[in-house]
C-alpha cells in the first residue's frame, strides 16, 4: 500500500493535469507530496493541500484553485474533499483506510516498513571508533549507537552494510605504553585489571617522564620498533589491543552493537605509502614549511597536511589511505564517517582531497556528525577527570531500572533480563531523541578531591536521578506501551474473535494511530536519507503516545466480537510497529514490564 499522503498526492496530480492539461509548471506529484500538511483542527480534515503555490502558473486566485480541484475530484473511495479559503482539504474514507492499512499491517508484521530500497548496493559505516589502552566513555555513546541504528536502518532497507571500528591505535602513546609496562608492569597484573592498569601504567610514566625527560626517548624508540614491525613491540601492542577490545566487548554486548571489521589506524600503515606516490604523481603535494600539504585555498579551507618535517604521516594521510581501501575493498555506495561535528573540517578537507584525486566515489562519502557531551558544562577530558564510563553510566540505569520493578512489579518474572533492557533503552534513547547535532550535556555534581601527590583535582559523578530520567517521553515510556500491547494480545488469545469489522476503526483515536503507522515505512526511508534516527524515535513514540490515548478511550476486548477483532488486530500491529521502530534504534522490546 502507497502511503496515504502519497496517494492523496498523486491522485491530486490527476485531477489537475485532468482539469488544466495545457497549463505548465505545475507541481509534480513529489512535491505536492511534500505540501501536503496536516490541519492543526481535525475538524478541517485529515489533510490539507495549499493551492497557492498554483496561483502563478495558473494566474488564478488560490480560493478559486481549491474550488476547481474539489469539484473534479472523484477518488472519493479514497477520501472527500472540502474548499476552504484556497486550500483543498481531505477527509479520509476511514473504514477503507482503516481496512487497507490493517491488511498490510497485519500481512506484513515485523517487516512492515522494510524494503529493497537498497538491493545490490552497499554502505560501509565508520563508528563509535575507540582508543586502544582506553576505557570506553560517554564521549563514545553517541557515535556508537548512532552507527548502530544507522546500520539496522540500512540493513532493513535491504543494503548490504558493513560495520567499521576504526581503532585509534597508532601514535607515540603506544611506545610509552610498552615503556611503562616493560618498567613497572607484568602480564598478570593487565590481564587482571585490564585498560585500567594500562591506564594506571600510562599515567605513571607521564608522572616518571617529568623526573627523568629520558624516559620520553625510550617511549619513542619503542614506537620507533612498532613502526618497524620488532617482534616483541609487536606482540606486546598486539597484546594491549586484544585486552582492550575484551574490556570494550562487554559494553558491545550490553548495547547489542556488532562490527564486521576492526580495521583501525595501523591497519593502514602500509597503505598510505602508495596514496603519498599517487598524490606526487598527481602533482597535487606541496611543501610548506618543511611540510608536505595538499593546498585547499581554492576551496577557502586550510591545505591539508600530508606528512609532517620529519616525514611522520597524520590522520589525514590514513584516512585518505582507509577511503581507499573501502572502495577498493567494499565497492561502496555510500561510505559514512558517524564522527563529531568537531571534525567537520577534517573531513571537509579529506573528501575535497579525494575530489582532487579524481575519485568519483569521494562524493559518496558523508560525514554524519552529531553533537558533543559534557558534563556540567565542561569538555570530557580523561587527564582531568572529567569524564564518565560508559560501564557506569550503563550499570547505573540497569540498578535504577531494577528498583522501579521492585517498586511496581515486585512478582515480575526475569527481573533481571528486564532490567538490562529498560536500563539500557533509556539510556539509548535518551541520545538518539533529540537531532543527533545537538550537544548533550548531563547534569552531574563535582566533589573536590587529591590525589595521591597531593594535587588538587575534582571528581566528576552524574547526577543519576536527573540524566536517567524514566518518565513522559522516555524509552521506558515506548517500552511500557509495548508490553501493554502485548499483555491485551495474550488476554485476546482467551477468546474466540471473528473476522475482524474494520468499521470499529472508524474513530478519531484509532484513525490517528492508524495515519502514523500508515507513514511508518516513509519515516524508515527519509531517516535513510537523512542519517537522522531521531526520527524514529519521534515516529516510535508518537505511535506509543497515539495507542495509549486509544488505549484509555476504548475497551478494547468488550462489546461486538467482530469490533472486538479488530481492535484487537489493531493493538497487535501497534506492538509490532513499536518492536521494529524499537529494534532500529538499538531499542528491545519487552512483552512484560
Amino acid at each position: 500500500m502507497t502511503d496515504m499522503m502519497t496517494r492523496i498526492a498523486n491522485l491530486t496530480s490527476e485531477t489537475m493535469a485532468e482539469i488544466w492539461p495545457e497549463a505548465e509548471g505545475l507541481p509534480a506529484a513529489a512535491e505536492l507530496r511534500g505540501l501536503l500538511a496536516v490541519p492543526p483542527d481535525p475538524a478541517m480534515g485529515d489533510y490539507a493541500f495549499p493551492c497557492f503555490r498554483l496561483a502563478k502558473a495558473l494566474r488564478t486566485a488560490p480560493p478559486k484553485i481549491a474550488e476547481a480541484l474539489c469539484q473534479g475530484w472523484k477518488h472519493t473511495e479514497t477520501a472527500s474533499v472540502q474548499p476552504v479559503n484556497g486550500y483543498m482539504n481531505f477527509f479520509l474514507n476511514r473504514e477503507n483506510f482503516a481496512r487497507e492499512t490493517m491488511e498490510e499491517l497485519t500481512e506484513k508484521g515485523g517487516s512492515f516498513g522494510a524494503s529493497d530500497l537498497g538491493a545490490g548496493k552497499t554502505v560501509c559505516l565508520d563508528y563509535s571508533s575507540i582508543n586502544i589502552a582506553k576505557r570506553f566513555h560517554i564521549g563514545h555513546l553517541s557515535t556508537t549507537v548512532l552507527g548502530n541504528s544507522l546500520k539496522r536502518i540500512y540493513d532493513f532497507l535491504g543494503y548490504r552494510t558493513v560495520g567499521i571500528n576504526h581503532l585509534g591505535d597508532w601514535g607515540t602513546q603506544f611506545g610509552k605504553m610498552i615503556c611503562a609496562y616493560k618498567r613497572w608492569g607484568d602480564r598478570e597484573t593487565v590481564e587482571k585489571g585490564g585498560v585500567d592498569e594500562m591506564t594506571r601504567l600510562y599515567v605513571r610514566f607521564g608522572v616518571e617522564a617529568k623526573k627523568d625527560p629520558s624516559l620520553e626517548d625510550e617511549g619513542r624508540a619503542w614506537f620507533k620498533r612498532i613502526e618497524d614491525g620488532d617482534p616483541e613491540a609487536m606482540e606486546i601492542f598486539r597484546w594491549f589491543k586484544d585486552v582492550t577490545l575484551k574490556d570494550a566487548m562487554r559494553v558491545y554486548d550490553i548495547l547489542d552493537v556488532h562490527f564486521d571489521s576492526y580495521a583501525g589506524e595501523s591497519f593502514y600503515n602500509d597503505k598510505m605509502g602508495p596514496v603519498i606516490e599517487e598524490l606526487r604523481e598527481k602533482k597535487l603535494l606541496t611543501q610548506s614549511e618543511g611540510a608536505w600539504v595538499v593546498d585547499l585555498s581554492e576551496d577557502k579551507m586550510p591545505p591539508c597536511l600530508i606528512l609532517k618535517k620529519d616525514g611522520a604521516t597524520l590522520y589525514a594521510t590514513r584516512d585518505l589511505a582507509a577511503a581507499k581501501y573501502r572502495h577498493d575493498t567494499y565497492h561502496f555506495d555510500k561510505c559514512l564517517y558517524v564522527v563529531a561535528y568537531q571534525q567537520d573540517l577534517h573531513f571537509r578537507q579529506i573528501f575535497r582531497v579525494l575530489e582532487k584525486m579524481d575519485y568519483p566515489w569521494a562524493k559518496d562519502c558523508v560525514h554524519v556528525a552529531f553533537g558533543m557531551v559534557s558534563l556540567g558544562g565542561e569538555s570530557l577530558s580523561t587527564r582531568d577527570g572529567v569524564i564518565v564510563y560508559l560501564d557506569d553510566l550503563l550499570n547505573q540505569a540497569i540498578l535504577k531500572a531494577r528498583t522501579i520493578i521492585e517498586e511496581k512489579s515486585p512478582g515480575l518474572e526475569n527481573k533481571d533480563e528486564i532490567a538490562r533492557q529498560i536500563g539500557v533503552g533509556a539510556v539509548v534513547y535518551t541520545t538518539l531523541s533529540n537531532n543527533r547535532i545537538k550537544d548533550i550535556d548531563y547534569p552531574c555534581t563535582k566533589t573536590p578531591y587529591e590525589d595521591e601527590d597531593g594535587t588538587p583535582r575534582v571528581r566528576y559523578e552524574i547526577d543519576w536521578e536527573k540524566a536517567l530520567n524514566f518518565d513522559g517521553e522516555t524509552g521506558p515510556y515506548v517500552q511500557y506501551t509495548h508490553a501493554r500491547c502485548c499483555s491485551v494480545a495474550r488476554k485476546a488469545e482467551e477468546l474466540s474473535l471473528p473476522a475482524p469489522d474494520w468499521s470499529a476503526l472508524t474513530d478519531d483515536e484509532a484513525q490517528s494511530l492508524l495515519r502514523l503507522m500508515s507513514r511508518f515505512p516513509d519515516v524508515i526511508r527519509e531517516t535513510a536519507e537523512k542519517y537522522e534516527p531521531s526520527m524514529i524515535t519521534r515516529a516510535v513514540t508518537d505511535i506509543a503516545q497515539a495507542f495509549n490515548k486509544y488505549y484509555y478511550e476504548h475497551r478494547i476486548l468488550d462489546g461486538d466480537p467482530a469490533q472486538a477483532a479488530a481492535r484487537v488486530a489493531l493493538t497487535k500491529s501497534t506492538a509490532a510497529v513499536i518492536k521494529t521502530g524499537l529494534h532500529l534504534i538499538g531499542i528491545e522490546a519487552p512483552e512484560r514490564m
